[in-house]
């Protein structure tokens, strides 16, 4: 089969074609597991942090991707549920060890035997990839494969961002950076939430009329400051200034959620300019997304399905990954790039 391979952790700012369009194995379901034929996966800002190490890979070489949606081929033969011809979904969490306390009481993205699909295990980067039954979503019909393979990740953790923001209808909301999940994020909360004031922080003037576009209440740079203190933000950005920002920028008992895997070092002098009476005084609060679980996925998908929650979409073919990677690493950003396979 076709894949994208990671050879090696390297600097997109020196090699802006880090994956090379490979031919390898078509990959076996084992026992448990389901063949899938991909027809789209979703471009995370997370591939970035594992091509540049900021989560390096385990291992070389791996195909990368995690919002991975297609058929299923065929099924090893202790699969009890899905069958050849059902379309399922994989998302960042391709297993974990089920037997801790973490996963028996729901918390499998705490594990520490959590395996990342796309990083720990091959990804979606390819035109087939293999997955635990029990890791595998049922694709809601209303949704196309592009427009599911976003919400598998950047909406997924969007939706737990917010479940841990504390936001209640009527409330103020902040999203700092606009990009795949922020955008999916907005459009949840317009639907859950229509009381919300939504403010959006982005660097770029273009993700701010995008915002402004999808019906944000309010839209500015990082370091401005609205006319209202806010009750919670999520931040979506890879870097450390906007969380300083941000925390400037909540009400007193405010939350900050920050939705990221990794931040980058560029700036990380910053935390120097952390102001204990600014930014942390009358009990505000920052809380980290660590991962996510099955739960968040499933709850997620019904959700899009109800409302429904569209994504916007860039479309590239698979041999054009690096034309994706390349253009997120420069903010090139309007909502979701996807890979289509076929």
């Amino acid at each position: 089969m076709k894949a994208m391979l990671l050879n090696s952790v390297t600097d997109l700012d020196y090699n802006d074609k880090p994956l090379k369009f490979s031919d390898i194995p078509k990959p076996i379901p084992s026992d448990y597991e389901v063949l899938i034929k991909v027809m789209a996966c979703g471009v995370c800002h997370t591939e970035l942090d594992e091509i540049e190490g900021r989560t390096p890979p385990p291992g070389f070489p791996i195909v990368p991707g995690h919002q991975v949606v297609g058929i299923i081929e065929s099924t090893g033969r202790k699969v009890s549920k899905l069958k050849p011809g059902d379309r399922v979904g994989v998302a960042w969490i391709f297993s974990s060890c089920g037997t801790c306390s973490f996963c028996l009481s729901g918390y499998e993205n705490l594990c520490s035997g959590f395996l990342a699909t796309g990083r720990d295990a091959n990804g979606g980067y390819a035109e087939y990839m293999t997955v635990a039954e029990s890791y595998a979503y049922p694709i809601p019909e209303v949704l196309t494969s592009v427009q599911a393979a976003p919400l598998l990740c950047a909406g997924a953790v969007g939706y737990r961002s917010l479940m841990l923001s504390g936001l209640k209808n009527g409330g103020y909301l902040g999203l700092t950076g606009f990009g795949a999940s922020a955008h999916l994020v907005l459009q949840m909360v317009q639907a859950r939430f229509p009381r919300t004031k939504i403010f959006v922080f982005a660097r770029s003037e273009s993700e701010r009329a995008f915002a402004r576009d999808l019906g944000a209440f309010w839209t500015g740079e990082s370091s401005e400051r609205p006319s209202e203190k806010l009750d919670c933000i999520i931040d979506t950005t890879p870097v450390w200034t906007p969380v300083i920002e941000a925390l400037g920028n909540l009400k007193p008992g405010g939350r900050l959620v920050i939705n990221a895997i990794r931040k980058e070092a560029t700036d990380k002098n910053q935390l120097l300019n952390l102001s204990y009476s600014e930014h942390l005084w009358m009990e505000k609060e920052i809380k980290s997304v660590a991962n996510i679980t099955r739960r968040d996925v499933t709850e997620f998908l019904d959700l899009a399905a109800e409302i429904p929650i569209i994504p916007e979409i860039s479309e590239y073919k698979l041999s054009d990954a690096n034309i994706a990677l390349l253009e997120l690493k420069r903010r090139k950003i309007r909502g979701a790039k996807v890979l289509v396979m076929h």
